[in-house]
């Protein structure tokens, strides 16, 4: 059975899941593994122009490969190289904005911005965005959503027309299954790719993912060095980690990658709640399918009733 949604005819994929921009840990090896297997990747543009532009050369024209913008630390130029480069560049943490749209539209790429209520979603949509990613408190990294997913959903279905990308707390096929039959168009997916085979992340990071479930994460705002004041969700054992040593480290935001030495459990281990799905490293194609098959189960048509799709 297929997904006949209006995102797998916006970026040709074959599996209505979007694998999230998660920072440093996103390199090109995962976005082209995760486009390989029919999901969309995504490349973040945190890191400039030019270290954008080498990862874009690595990714063959044929797959579906995004960029992610955080606005308060945009790149222009990096905007507009992903803008000619990526079928659809997508903005986060700030007020949808006409202009950001104009230059991404005008470089031939769809626009995105990932957002926390249904009043941005409205404004995303008038800005001229494609697509709204709806995230749900229960994401991992920086949350803008204060409310559950799928009561998220229902409020952005009702005011929005353009396509929906459901956010947060999608680590199973039983979770997007969910997400699809609540009005959404695919799913975004993040924590379970911090384990994939080709992330960057540290191997105590993806070990301490293993060794979590749900409640062992935390909405704060602690890895708030240069990003104050902006809600994030990590790993309880990374605040208690820092706490112990006395502060000595900086809070920063960033992300132990495989590159990062010194305490790594003390350092940022965003997480969302879907971490209990994370049992062990696989291939980020393993990944997508294993999703894509469950979700693909549940929602086939049962014998003498009616199917979902």
């Amino acid at each position: 059975m297929a997904f006949p949604t209006r995102f797998i005819s916006m970026f040709g994929c074959r599996q209505p899941i979007q694998q999230a921009g998660i920072g440093g840990t996103s390199g090109a090896d995962l976005a082209v593994a995760v486009a390989r297997a029919g999901a969309l990747g995504m490349l973040s543009g945190a890191a400039g122009r030019d270290e954008l532009s080498m990862q874009l050369d690595t990714v063959p024209s044929e797959l579906a490969v995004g960029v992610n913008f955080l606005v308060p630390f945009l790149d222009r130029d990096a905007v507009e190289e992903a803008s000619r480069r990526a079928p659809l560049v997508e903005f986060f943490w700030g007020e949808p904005d006409p202009l950001l749209v104009e230059v991404v539209h005008a470089g031939g790429a769809r626009a995105g911005w990932q957002v926390g209520s249904a009043e941005e979603a409205r404004a995303a949509e008038d800005a001229g965005c494609d697509l709204v990613v709806a995230q749900g408190i229960e994401a991992g990294g920086h949350v803008r959503g204060t409310i559950g997913l799928l009561a998220l959903l229902g409020e952005v279905c009702r005011v929005v027309q353009v396509p929906i990308v459901a956010a947060g707390g999608i680590g199973t096929g039983r979770a997007m299954a969910a997400a699809l039959t609540a009005g959404a168009d695919a799913v975004r997916v993040g924590t379970r790719f911090l384990a994939a085979l080709e992330s960057m992340a540290h191997p105590t990071y993806v070990a301490a993912l293993i060794a979590s479930r749900a409640d062992d994460t935390v909405l704060t705002t602690a890895f708030g060095d240069g990003w104050p004041d902006a809600p994030h969700r990590v790993l309880r054992s990374a605040i208690r980690e820092g706490e112990r040593r006395g502060n000595t480290q900086s809070w920063s935001p960033m992300w132990p990658t495989i590159t990062s030495t010194g305490a790594i459990e003390a350092l940022a281990l965003y997480a969302g709640q879907s971490v209990g799905a994370v049992t062990g490293r696989q291939p980020a194609a393993e990944i997508v399918a294993e999703i894509a098959d469950e979700a693909r189960r549940l929602l086939q048509p049962r014998a003498g009733g009616p199917g979902t799709w």
